[in-house]
């Protein structure tokens, strides 16, 4: 879950003032959306139409920037798991159509609930912590106008923010994620966390990028890690995934080395080698919980 608005954290940028190199650290322009804000009063698309589709919980300071980025969207159906931040009603202001559950079934489950909700031909799924650039949106209208019967999805390239940093290589970008797809043609995992959309058909790929704003601050990415790492053990266990401290120690050391020197990482500066270390943290608790929780069943 997304970290509280107002908590007090340290960004990594104040921690390394070094950028990449031959990089701007500013994130590309973003699609403001409508002139009022509101969904679909945008530059229509014309049929068969598109639905977005996205799951929340506590995502106030999120959720108008990520709905302006795709208020070309016919509908928007928003999943709400409680939030106690006010989302639901930023969300229903600017004209999505909001269902709040009271459960958390895992990020897989609860994706499907909004997919079952939209009624679209075409849905596109986005987090609320990710934005929509232009090129990318226009990409999307061009796909769902064609309605290409030989594709039953589009992948994209996500770039994500890591600490105040746009992050260009290692194991992060490009980060292909398949995003739109066929309403009908597609479901996602029922994995706790990192879900997979699985789509029957041919998948074709976009041009543009989706920004994610994945971890602003030092804390906020620990958080992430700890909470991740553990719904990834769980899910890796009951699929009968083996782990431990020596499989931790050989994977966690291998995450480092693909994402800092084969991926190139080491050349985002400072928080590349910040971002490869984390990648192999993450993994090696990953692989070291998966040995706790079968030693305990």
């Amino acid at each position: 879950m997304p970290t509280i608005p107002g908590s007090h954290e340290t960004t990594c940028a104040t921690l390394f003032a070094g950028r990449a190199p031959g990089r701007s650290q500013a994130g590309p322009h973003l699609l403001g959306g409508s002139a009022d804000g509101l969904i679909g009063r945008g530059a229509p698309l014309t049929a068969p139409s598109l639905s977005d589709i996205l799951i929340t919980h506590n995502e106030a300071a999120n959720i108008g920037a990520c709905l302006a980025s795709v208020a070309f969207a016919d509908e928007v159906i928003v999943v709400d798991s409680g939030s106690t931040d006010g989302t639901a009603d930023i969300a229903r202001n600017a004209g999505a159509h909001v269902t709040v559950t009271p459960d958390w079934p895992g990020f897989g489950a609860q994706k499907n609930r909004a997919l079952a909700l939209a009624t679209g031909r075409w849905v596109f799924s986005i987090d609320a912590d990710e934005r929509v650039t232009p090129e990318l949106a226009a990409s999307i209208g061009r796909a769902v106008a064609a309605d290409d019967a030989g594709v039953a999805g589009y992948e994209l390239s996500r770039l994500s923010n890591f600490c105040g940093q746009w992050m260009h290589h290692g194991d992060w970008y490009p980060d292909r994620v398949l995003r739109l797809f066929k309403r009908e043609a597609a479901r996602f995992s029922d994995d706790l966390v990192h879900e997979r959309t699985i789509v029957d058909g041919r998948i074709a790929r976009l041009r543009g990028e989706l920004l994610h704003h994945s971890m602003p601050t030092l804390e906020g990415a620990l958080d992430k890690m700890n909470r991740y790492s553990s719904g990834r053990a769980a899910d890796k266990v009951a699929a009968g995934g083996r782990g431990g401290l020596a499989a931790a120690l050989t994977h966690g050391f291998w995450a480092f080395a693909r994402c800092y020197i084969l991926h190139r990482g080491f050349l985002d500066g400072r928080l590349g080698f910040v971002l490869a270390v984390y990648v192999a943290e993450n993994t090696y608790y990953r692989y070291l919980k998966m040995g706790l929780l079968a030693q305990a069943h």
